[in-house]
Formats: C-alpha cells, sequence, structure tokens
C-alpha cells in the first residue's frame, strides 16, 4: 500500500504495463520472470514517472530489479556520457557481497543497452576499480565509504549523477555508514531523482528521508518492519550448549534434504570452530566471515550458490545481502544481537515467494534477553498474553491475533529447570514481539511462530 502521497501512479497488474521496450522485456523473460512482484507493480511506475520514492519491504521482495529496470530507461533518455565523466546512476549499499549482487543484476539488464556497470567496494583492489571507473560507466554500484575514497582521488564524478539509489538503509546506518550516506547525497545534484529501500522506518531512517528526498511516494508491503511472512520460525530452547550442537547434528541431514542450510553465529571464532567441529563430522560445507580476503569469500558463495556446498556458516556481516532461492533453513545457531539483524538472517529464506524455515536456538547463557519489570508490566496489559502467562495444561497450542502465531508446549515438562527455560524463553519471545513492536495483534498476518521447550 502507499502512504503518504497525492496522486501516485497507477500500480502495474502485469510486465506489459511498464511500457518496457522489446529489448528489455525479452530479457525479462529470459531472466524467468512471470509476473511482477507487488513491489515492482508499484514501484517501478513512481520510479518512471520520476518520483522520489521510499520502499519498505521484505527481504527477498524483488526490490533489486524494481529500482534496476527504471534506472535503465532514466540512463537511456540522457545524453550520453562523453570521456572523463562520471556515472548517471549511483545504487550505494552496505556490504560487497550487496553490491556485487546487485552489480552482476545490473550488467544482465544494462547489456541489452550496452550499458556499463562498476562496482567499487571495500576489500577489491583499489587500482582496479579506479581504472575501471576512469574508462567510463552509466552506473556505479557501491558501499559508501568506497565511493568517498575514489571521488576523493578524482577516480570518478559525481556531477553527472541523476539517478541515485540507497539499498538496505537501514543495515547501513547499523553499520556506521550515516554520516557517508549524507555526504553522498549532498554531493549530488539536487535535481536528481532518489529511491530509498529500507527493511525497517526507524526514526533515523525518517529522517534521512526527510532530509534527501524531495515529496516523496512512500510504498509499504506488508507492515513496516514485519518479519517475512513466507518463513516460518521456529524457537528451540535447549538446556546446554552440548545439547545445542547434538540438535544441530541431528538434523542437518534432514534440513540439507530440503534444500541449502545457512547457519548464523555472532562471532568470527564462533564460526570457524563450529565450521570445523561439523567438518570432523563429515559434512561438507563452506565458511564466511569478515577477516576472509575477497577471492576465498568470492568462491565459497558461487560454490554455495551452485549447491556444491550444501552448508553454509557465516557471520552477520559476511552473509549480510546473500541472495541465494536455494536456501530453504536458516539456522539461528546464536542469537541475534537485535531485532533488525534477525530480520535481514531469516529473510535470507522464502525468498521471491519461496517457503522458507528459520530455527532460533535457545540456551540458559542466553540471558541478555531478560524482561525489565516495566516491560513485564505492559505486557500483562495484553489480555491474550496476560491469560497464556499463567494458563496451564498438557499439549495445548496458543494463537496470537487470527493464528499468525503460535506457542506451543511439549507436554508432561514442569520441572524447575524446565521454568527457568521457559522464563528464558519469554524474555526472548517478548523482546522479538513487544519491545520492538511486533506483539502482532492483527488478524490477516501470516508468520509462523513455533516456540518449542
Amino acid at each position: 500500500h502507499i502512504l503518504n502521497s497525492a496522486a501516485p501512479p497507477k500500480p502495474a497488474t502485469s510486465f506489459a504495463h511498464f511500457g518496457f521496450d522489446e529489448q528489455l522485456m525479452h530479457q525479462i523473460r529470459k531472466s524467468e520472470y512471470t509476473q511482477p512482484t507487488p513491489i515492482q507493480c508499484q514501484g517501478v511506475p513512481i520510479a518512471l514517472g520520476g518520483r522520489d520514492m521510499i520502499g519498505i519491504a521484505k527481504t527477498g521482495s524483488g526490490k533489486t530489479a524494481a529500482f534496476i529496470w527504471p534506472m535503465l530507461v532514466h540512463i537511456m533518455d540522457q545524453k550520453e556520457l562523453e570521456q572523463g565523466e562520471g556515472p548517471i546512476a549511483v545504487i550505494v549499499c552496505p556490504t560487497r557481497e550487496l553490491c556485487q549482487q546487485i552489480h552482476s543484476e545490473c550488467k544482465r539488464f544494462g547489456k541489452v543497452y550496452g550499458l556499463r556497470s562498476v562496482a567499487v567496494y571495500g576489500g577489491g583492489s583499489m587500482w582496479e576499480q579506479a581504472k575501471a571507473l576512469q574508462e567510463g560507466a552509466e552506473i556505479v554500484v557501491c558501499t559508501p565509504g568506497r565511493l568517498i575514497d575514489h571521488v576523493k582521488k578524482k577516480a570518478t564524478s559525481l556531477q553527472r549523477v541523476t539517478y541515485l539509489v540507497f539499498d538496505e538503509a537501514d543495515r547501513m546506518f547499523d553499520m556506521g555508514f550515516e554520516y557517508q550516506v549524507r555526504s553522498i547525497a549532498s554531493h549530488v545534484r539536487p535535481d536528481r531523482q532518489t529511491l530509498l529501500f529500507s527493511a525497517t522506518f526507524r526514526k533515523k531512517i525518517e529522517k534521512l528521508a526527510r532530509d534527501i528526498l524531495v515529496d516523496p511516494i512512500r510504498v509499504v508491503q506488508g507492515d513496516i518492519g514485519e518479519a517475512n511472512e513466507d518463513v516460518t520460525q521456529i524457537v528451540e530452547v535447549l538446556q546446554t550448549g552440548q545439547e545445542k550442537w547434538g540438535w544441530l547434528t541431528r538434523r542437518l541431514v534432514e534440513f540439507t534434504s530440503a534444500g541449502s542450510v545457512l547457519i548464523f553465529v555472532t562471532k568470527k571464532t564462533n564460526c570457524e570452530e563450529l565450521a570445523t567441529n561439523l567438518n570432523q563430522e563429515g559434512y561438507s560445507l563452506g565458511l564466511l566471515h569478515g577477516d576472509m580476503d575477497q577471492s576465498e569469500r568470492n568462491k565459497v558463495i558461487a560454490d554455495f550458490k551452485k549447491k556444491n556446498l550444501p552448508v553454509l556458516v557465516a557471520t552477520d556481516v559476511a552473509a549480510r545481502g546473500l541472495d541465494i532461492p536455494s536456501i530453504r533453513t536458516v539456522v539461528n545457531y546464536d542469537v541475534a544481537r537485535d531485532i533488525d539483524t534477525h530480520t535481514h538472517r531469516i529473510g535470507r529464506t522464502g525468498r521471491a515467494g519461496e517457503k522458507g524455515l528459520a530455527y532460533t536456538l535457545l540456551t540458559t547463557k542466553d540471558t541478555s534477553f531478560s524482561v525489565s519489570r516495566e516491560l513485564m508490566d505492559l505486557a500483562m496489559q495484553n489480555p491474550w498474553f496476560r491469560k497464556s502467562r499463567f494458563k496451564g495444561g498438557k499439549g495445548k497450542k496458543l494463537n496470537i491475533g487470527g493464528g499468525g502465531l503460535g506457542y506451543r508446549e511439549r507436554p508432561g515438562l514442569g520441572s524447575e529447570s524446565t521454568v527457568s527455560l521457559a522464563l528464558l524463553l519469554l524474555a526472548y519471545f517478548m523482546y522479538l514481539f513487544i519491545f520492538n513492536n511486533l506483539f502482532y495483534t492483527h488478524t490477516h498476518t501470516h508468520t509462523h511462530i513455533y516456540i518449542y521447550i
């Protein structure tokens, strides 16, 4: 749905309504797109109309194509680049992996018009990137810090930029790039067209939008900040780290038979330790963390994409922006540090309309999710929560709202240790759904969360 806009363009319902020429349509069909996604139906007409836009959409929604296709039309309407001029379109994103994926899409669709794309990101060769920029390219896909480095060294210029995209703006802010994002926006001509995409719409992002966009149309797919509805979330509460390890080794064969598996851990050392232990158990897997050099990372991602590696163990920064449709299961072996990281983790599965499973493993060590008295008092004001907080019985299944979320308990567990785990679970449950404004009461959501104690 659309918020905060007067007379927005009508949404399209098929690719024919976009008015693309046969060259681009042929490439879209060749890329196995059958019909536009909701964000494309509304976002593409807005972008084609030259309007600034804020797109709030879940991961895997098809938003990348929603800004790439209009970008190509925009570039073809501009005067051709002359020798020494900088790009016409700049796409800014938080990580090198996402940068490479968007660059790949730009090349795939841009080649029909002979348009050139260059990717510049930290960890890549400055000299090679500078050389590619100086040779000329209509499109630059970049991480914010590296683009600023190249502009300062005069490898490129932002004077010709009239189409500016900030993708996953919330993650750029989380990674400390607010200053760089604002700096880039301030050095691009004011009559540009700007598109800003984010999975969440917090106050900092709202302020950024007010500062750098002009009369934007805000398009929201689903509810602001919600998790991907195509993902079933399951929380497993376990006593110890050893139980957690046992759970993973028991289930991994089952998970890999359904598709690729992505396992998240929070620290590089944990990542290496878990990968080593799984290797010793005979599992074929890839390892991905921020300290690996770029060529190693690229090889691991390529092998995982080609299904040569059925399992990938990764840290959050390393796996940021991975778009691999074959991922059917995400395992949060370590709990995410915050709700946005959790949302983006589970968004690695259930992409492009496919269904996915996301498991979160909790042990008694995860006490950082303890609930304050004020938060508990707030939760107790909710009739469902107050009733279910004290409800007993065997084998019950309680639903929130119209069946959107489920709580499932194993029968016959009532020991003191189980009670402490239940309190831990309650803390995590409240952390996800109350403190972060995700305590669903509306009946139309299809997200399912099952919690096992």
